[in-house]
């Protein structure tokens, strides 16, 4: 119990509206001092009880303290009846507090119902040049605006400045024919001052005999079922903040995990507010219940919509992360970190700052354990605390452990086994173009086959080779079932990468001849990609074996692009062909502006080098939207393609 002793009647307004308590006790000096007490508590908050403290509490008492209106009279004479007062008030204030949130939840929960129920044809706008020219009454009724107040004024003034880069790309894009059914996702911007977040589906169109662009709003139209089945998803989400419960979050990260991972890795994250307990004590339960709610709405909009996503415990939530790689995880937790830390929570009057911490564990592909998995994201959240806060930290006990040699042992068998047997085949993730043509070109990917034929994937067996000194074995099969692929079906450019090992092996462009003679292919169909951190550490040897293939008619990337310390620099010292922008760049691209600026200036100066630019791991149609305005050329990810789909099997 925190108690506050308020000295002074006129201090009583300020505590009772800046301190939200749940019970107000008076003990009055003068006669009617308790009448004014009830009078400034039912004022400004009239839910709170009122218990008054007396010398003497006979009924004639209880009952002038009940007039004036308290809750009831009590006396330091009987503690026992004392203390049973003040349990039972609270109780009731507390139940009737849940009631009033529970209430509001169906009333906000029938409005929403009605609004989508009321809605029965597609909000529809039609722009030209970036102003609007037509627009009819069911996208006037979504923005809460007159006609005049819409058409005739620039599109952007609809929709917040974050979503103005990918909305402008969208429609550069559309008018061009390069925009397909990719739906876009962008805040509007009401006239009263709220934000509505939107699906906009983008056609061609003609208005006046001039081509435009149509922005429809689909309206949903929802048969028995579909309410039905948004029923019963809403009672496995907790109403304050439209995540999952702890039971249905567990049961559905399970089910996922128990299906193989398409590539990539996976993680579970556990992010908690710092210090919430301090930020309970200065603004009250029920404030503190509604920062968690805005916490949840900012995680909800930094998640995509394949992640898994619920309240963990009290003040904790629990996120199962699907991502290209590891860095791609740190990145997206580091990139919420920050966004909480510049974040403003509005909490009735009262505005307040908060940071968070977050831990992640990884979910292993061979042997999933949730329990494990859960472990060390609680436990590196509880290490990123310790730290101070607003960081993140990760723990794999996989790797950290005395297993790892005996997990070691296994896999170099398997390793070596499967080198003898031929037991690899490539898969390969096509590279999109943004300037409307198919380039043919294609990032090529390693897959172990088991003795069941069933696949591994990279993250299973790769650490195990590099520590083990056998990535140039496989690097070795990569290229050279890469170059009979090419000398096969001739793609436009096959990307392929090469590790550390290869890269500083003086006899690699040696072998490089034998494989090319005894394939005869183009070697313009193959590119050889490394990644920035490799480059920056051995700008030397790279800039060698750059010149090497080049020298061969070869082609030479960069990978993992622009989060370096000098990546321009690199850009000076390296004849490249292509980079490949960094995907921890391109994750939250489309609602960061700094991140923007960032890609632009990598882009403007590949751009003065002639070298052609491709961003990595582009997950939805408004990054897409985005790297478009920024002038990338090419795109790769799962969004264009999963590389587990499409197959390019080369014998050796």
């Amino acid at each position: 119990m925190h108690c506050t002793w308020i000295p002074a009647l006129a201090d009583l307004g300020d505590a009772l509206t800046q301190l939200n308590p749940e019970l107000l006790i008076c003990q009055p000096g003068t006669d009617g001092e308790l009448s004014a007490v009830a009078a400034v508590r039912t004022q400004l908050a009239p839910e709170v009880p009122l218990i008054a403290l007396l010398e003497v509490a006979d009924e004639s008492a209880i009952a002038a303290a009940l007039a004036v209106g308290a809750r009831d009279a009590v006396t330091l004479a009987r503690p026992d009846r004392l203390r049973a007062v003040i349990e039972r008030e609270l109780r009731s204030f507390r139940l009737e507090r849940a009631l009033n949130a529970t209430l509001q939840s169906a009333r906000d929960y029938r409005k929403q119902l009605e609004s989508v129920l009321r809605r029965s044809n597609d909000a529809i706008a039609q722009v030209q040049e970036g102003i609007v020219v037509e627009a009819n009454t069911s996208w006037l009724e979504v923005f809460g605006r007159e006609h005049g107040a819409i058409v005739g004024q620039p599109l952007m003034d609809l929709f917040e400045e974050s979503s103005h880069t990918a909305l402008k790309g969208a429609l550069v894009a559309c008018l061009q024919g390069r925009w397909t059914d990719h739906g876009l996702k962008a805040d509007a911007l009401r006239a009263d001052g709220t934000v509505l977040p939107l699906e906009l589906v983008l056609s061609q169109g003609e208005f006046d005999g001039e081509p435009c662009v149509r922005l429809i709003v689909p309206a949903r139209k929802r048969d028995e079922r579909e309410l039905a089945s948004e029923l019963a998803d809403s009672v496995r989400r907790d109403p304050a903040t439209g995540l999952l419960y702890r039971r249905p979050l567990l049961e559905t990260i399970g089910t996922r995990i128990a299906t193989p991972a398409r590539g990539g890795v996976r993680y579970l994250a556990l992010l908690r507010p710092d210090k919430f307990a301090e930020i309970e004590k200065e603004i009250g339960a029920l404030a503190s219940e509604q920062l968690l709610a805005e916490f949840a709405n900012m995680l909800r909009e930094h998640t995509h919509s394949g992640d898994v996503t619920g309240r963990f415990s009290g003040t904790s939530f629990l996120v199962l992360l699907e991502r290209g790689n590891e860095r791609d995880v740190e990145t997206w937790a580091e990139q919420f970190v920050a966004r909480v830390s510049k974040h403003v929570f509005h909490i009735g009057t009262k505005t307040l700052r908060a940071t968070c911490s977050v831990g992640l564990g990884v979910v292993p592909h061979g042997n999933p354990g949730l329990d494990d998995a859960i472990l060390d994201a609680v436990d590196a959240c509880r290490r990123a605390r310790h730290q101070g806060g607003a960081r993140v930290a990760m723990l794999d006990r996989a790797d950290t452990d005395s297993r790892v040699q005996a997990y070691d042992q296994v896999w170099v068998k398997h390793i070596k086994a499967a080198l003898m047997e031929n037991r690899f085949r490539l898969v390969q993730q096509p590279v999109a173009s943004l300037r409307g043509d198919d380039p043919q070109m294609f990032d090529v990917l390693v897959r172990m086959l088991d003795h069941q034929k069933k696949e591994v994937l990279p993250a299973d067996f790769m650490a195990a080779a590099e520590r083990n000194d056998l990535l140039r074995n496989i690097d070795r099969w990569v290229v050279g079932a890469s170059l009979s692929f090419a000398a096969q079906r001739r793609p436009g450019c096959l990307f392929v990468r090469l590790a550390k090992d290869s890269l500083l092996d003086p006899s690699f462009a040696g072998w490089l001849d034998g494989q090319r003679k005894a394939t005869n292919a183009d070697p313009a169909r193959v590119c050889f990609q490394v990644t920035e951190e490799i480059a920056a550490a051995y700008v030397k040897q790279i800039k060698a074996l750059a010149d090497a293939v080049k020298s061969r008619g070869f082609r030479f990337a960069i990978e993992r692009f622009g989060g370096g310390r000098d990546p321009l620099g690199l850009l000076e010292t390296l004849p490249v062909d292509f980079i490949k922008i960094d995907g921890a760049l391109i994750q939250g691209l489309a609602g960061n502006v700094d991140l923007q600026q960032q890609v632009r200036a990598l882009v403007e100066a590949a751009s003065r080098r002639r070298i052609e630019t491709i961003a990595e791991r582009v997950e939805d149609a408004n990054t897409m939207a985005v790297l478009w305005q920024l002038g990338v050329q090419f795109i790769q990810g799962y969004f264009v393609h999963a590389p587990e789909d499409v197959e390019l099997r080369a014998e050796r």
